[in-house]
């Protein structure tokens, strides 16, 4: 089931000269939804669905999908699923969502070239879904989460920019506010192709990666509010001030980390990645300090734990300083577990090609993280050099993203059912 290297490359090298940039190293692009740069790719994009043979719907937040009935399936059949998204983080790189999504498109024309379309009881979609990034409208997983259902399409919609721009206004200018219905629920299966994003497959020598859980997420605000008052006339015992103890709450914050990923779950990670000071100026005490933080695990007990424990240092805090605290835990996504037998079929895939695989977790979320919540889901990870990501300097070698896009097609084969 080998993959085509020199034309996938031609498909994500296609890709990257929309938003592409300067950078001093590497290859970087910057592709916000509802720009000039996410129009030319998506247009790009259906246009190389279109060469393959497959119809193409857009749903109403954007979302692109589309679908391969091969010659002896059921073409109304609950059809497998893969891709993965277009947008990019300001001064990405090149790999980071459209690997996936051409990956997808390259297993279908894999299959197509080995006419395997006879031995498929199903149809196949390949899908890019709108904003998985989150850098327009700051709510990353969004296309993926109304597929799922998990949010309206409508509530996605109204969602603003930083200049009032609302989603819906962004694809109607591009030409790509749908109205087609994708409903992840109505997939038998999905899978996604996705950078590492890490190290591991690189330090293990491995030719891809399979991810049996996706890590979950908690996210969590701390206010602590002492007073302003002068640097230079206030006295150092009559100080309230907010910054001092936020610095050894940060401090509580990694100990409670290092303590669980010791003694409770190894993978389990806190923290806390950034500070709002005021008045957060030279010469005043700072009066008031937010924090935001951030702990994830596959373990959600792992998680609850590293949460509780950041709560009660506040309560610490308020015993120790005159100041006031509050502590807000307003994200809480659990991990996601991939089902056991498209994880069999991935790792199946990877042995008949004798390809190496490691089973392996995800520390980074992706789509497939609601999509699992649906239907049964497995991602599949290429060798990142370095580790690098969010960087022009990503770089994942062609000869990966074909090795991984060949265990994609024979995944896809064995779920649609080959």
């Amino acid at each position: 089931m080998q993959a085509s290297q020199q034309r996938l490359r031609e498909d994500i090298e296609a890709n990257a000269r929309f938003g592409d940039i300067d950078a001093p190293a590497g290859r970087g692009r910057t592709v916000l939804t509802g720009s000039d740069a996410d129009r030319r790719a998506r247009e790009f994009l259906v246009e190389r669905l279109r060469d393959a043979g497959l119809s193409v719907r857009i749903d109403a937040v954007g979302t692109i999908a589309g679908r391969w009935v091969p010659d002896g399936a059921d073409p109304d059949a609950p059809p497998v699923a893969a891709g993965s998204h277009l947008d990019s983080v300001p001064e990405g790189g090149i790999f980071d969502g459209p690997l996936g999504v051409y990956a997808a498109l390259e297993a279908v024309r894999t299959l197509q070239e080995r006419d395997a379309g006879a031995s498929l009881d199903r149809p196949i979609d390949v899908v890019s879904f709108t904003e998985e990034e989150g850098a327009r409208f700051s709510h990353g997983l969004l296309g993926s989460s109304v597929a799922t259902g998990a949010r309206d399409a409508d509530d996605a919609l109204a969602l603003r920019d930083a200049d009032g721009t609302t989603l819906d206004a962004h694809l109607d200018a591009i030409g790509f506010r749908g109205t087609d219905t994708i409903d992840a629920a109505a997939w038998d299966a999905w899978a996604e192709l996705h950078i590492e994003q890490g190290t591991v497959l690189e330090s293990a020598g491995a030719g891809v990666g399979v991810v049996d859980a996706i890590t979950g997420i908690t996210t969590c605000a701390a206010d602590i509010v002492g007073e302003a008052d002068h640097a230079g006339a206030t006295p150092m015992d009559e100080r309230r001030d907010a910054l001092v103890a936020a610095s050894e709450f940060v401090v509580d914050v990694r100990a409670a980390a290092d303590d669980v990923a010791q003694n409770q779950s190894s993978t389990a990670v806190g923290t806390v990645g950034q500070f709002d000071v005021a008045p957060n100026a030279r010469n005043i005490v700072p009066g008031e300090v937010t924090l935001q933080m951030d702990i994830r695990d596959v373990d959600y007990r792992a998680m609850d734990a590293i949460a509780e424990r950041a709560e009660a240092a506040l309560d610490e805090l308020e015993a120790a300083h005159p100041v006031e605290t509050n502590f807000d835990r307003y994200r809480d996504q659990r991990p996601s577990r991939m089902a056991d037998d498209c994880v069999a079929a991935a790792l199946d895939a990877a042995a008949t090609e004798d390809i190496d695989a490691k089973r392996m977790h995800s520390a980074a979320m992706h789509d497939t993280a609601n999509v699992a919540g649906v239907t049964d889901a497995v991602l599949l990870f290429a060798p990142s050099a370095d580790g690098l990501s969010h960087n022009p300097r990503e770089w994942t070698d062609w000869a990966d993203c074909a090795t991984a896009a060949s265990v994609l097609a024979g995944t896809l084969a064995r779920l649609a059912g080959a």
